[in-house]
């Protein structure tokens, strides 16, 4: 038959048990709440250190700065098409009477008689100075037509 202690290994010794001490517990007062043991307890004359603000930040708004933005975007685009405009030659003020070629069409011949001018804007000058509805014309249909100015006179 065997015997187990429970002693000091080193020295196979026989250690004696201490009995546990019960510590008194403290009487809850009356009106107090019950805590966790981890928390610590509110000790008289001691405060909390105070908290930091925690309202929310307030962010500068952006809307004004968004609208200055669009306001000078559209300033420039409207400054380069006013430039661009004026870099484009009007359309002449003389006119001739010309005949249509076979296959030309009022393109060809805006290019043709007014090269230093628009040829969107000679086309619509042709359009309203002959009554035409399309950009359709026949072979030796006569048309009057924008030209330059020749440069000697």
């Amino acid at each position: 038959m065997s015997v187990l202690l429970d002693g000091d290994p080193v020295a196979g010794r026989v250690t004696e048990e201490r009995p546990h001490v019960q510590r008194p517990v403290r009487p809850r007062r009356v009106g107090e709440a019950r805590r966790p043991p981890t928390r610590a307890r509110v000790v008289a004359g001691r405060r909390r250190a105070p908290v930091p603000a925690c309202a929310p930040r307030k962010v500068a708004p952006r809307w004004p700065w968004l609208a200055a933005l669009g306001i000078a975007v559209a300033l420039v685009v409207t400054g380069l098409g006013v430039f661009a405009q004026g870099m484009a030659e009007p359309v002449p003020e003389q006119t001739a009477t010309v005949t249509v070629g076979a296959g030309q069409s009022l393109w060809d011949v805006a290019h043709e008689y007014a090269p230093g001018a628009d040829a969107d804007a000679v086309v619509a000058r042709i359009e309203q100075l002959n009554n035409l509805t399309d950009a359709v014309v026949v072979p030796g249909l006569p048309l009057t037509v924008p030209v330059d100015a020749p440069a000697g006179s």
